[in-house]
């Protein structure tokens, strides 16, 4: 990997933020707010922010960027991407139960859903999030599927993944602000919201790790020099061993590229031949 110090860097700055951000959402709803409860209150709307932040900002930001790890660049394309789906398929349930307890809330306290931006983004980002979690374990894990057809569909699968983790980190910046705004305008709480109350202060703090946090992962996601070696350049390939040792490199590791970010490899059969290997690696696997 080129710039391997500094990819660590940004990892460790990624993992650290984001268990801060967990730390602070956790107390956010434990010492300024009623704490965590099942029971149609306050308490339940609770399990909102903190689920969201844990599991469809945290961990859905680590399954973006799982395929940069570059320890992990000797495993099987197959189980990277079992991994990668894995990731994913967790923060799409924790968002679903953090969908549900809103909702429950809402409905237990007789309030109107689906009336502000904020609602509106985050539905819509759960939507998108179901619709690319299934088209992806379809086109990607099922066997029966054509190469080409994977070829294809990779630049909308790495957009749209990216568009919705932005899109997520949008709809929590405005959801902390709507919260505030309710908790400490409306309600007319003393100090108010305009006179920098210390909830306010901390959770501002908070809104600034989650888009820090979601400024490193695009930023590790993007950086080409960070890509496994399968997804460089040809003429990148042979700056890293050259001759016949970097094309054994490649095609020792053409088994456990799991990113297919971006295609390699611009022939038919080319596209034949990796998904062989992927088939052979699934083999070894079961």
């Amino acid at each position: 990997m080129e710039n391997y110090t500094q990819f660590l860097f940004f990892l460790f700055m990624l993992l650290s933020v984001g268990f801060v951000a967990i730390v602070f959402v956790l107390r956010w709803v434990l010492f300024f707010k009623e704490g965590l409860a099942w029971d149609g209150g306050l308490a339940e709307f609770n399990w909102h922010p903190l689920l969201i932040v844990t599991g469809f900002i945290f961990i859905q930001g680590i399954a973006i960027v799982v395929f940069r790890l570059p320890w992990t660049w000797k495993c099987s394309k197959l189980m990277m991407k079992f991994i990668h789906a894995g990731l994913n398929t967790l923060a799409f349930i924790i968002a679903v139960i953090s969908m549900v307890a809103v909702f429950d809330f809402h409905n237990k306290q007789s309030i109107p859903n689906m009336y502000s931006l904020h609602s509106w983004v985050g539905l819509a980002a759960v939507i998108l999030y179901t619709l690319q979690l299934f088209l992806g374990l379809c086109i990607y894990l099922l066997p029966i599927t054509s190469a080409y057809l994977r070829a294809v569909f990779m630049p909308i699968h790495v957009y749209s993944g990216l568009f919705i983790f932005a899109t997520v980190i949008a709809s929590a910046l405005m959801g902390i602000t709507e919260k505030l705004i309710f908790g400490l305008l409306l309600f007319r709480k003393k100090p108010e919201y305009k006179h920098s109350p210390p909830e306010a202060t901390f959770v501002n703090v908070l809104g600034v790790l989650i888009m820090l946090f979601g400024a490193l992962t695009l930023w590790i996601a993007t950086r080409p020099s960070w890509k496994r070696p399968t997804d460089q350049a040809p003429g990148s390939r042979q700056s890293n061993g050259g001759g016949s040792n970097g094309a054994k490199q490649e095609l020792s590791l053409a088994g456990c590229g799991a990113t297919d970010v971006h295609n390699p490899e611009s022939s038919m059969e080319a596209r034949k031949r990796n998904w062989k290997l992927d088939e052979a690696g699934q083999r070894s696997t079961m």
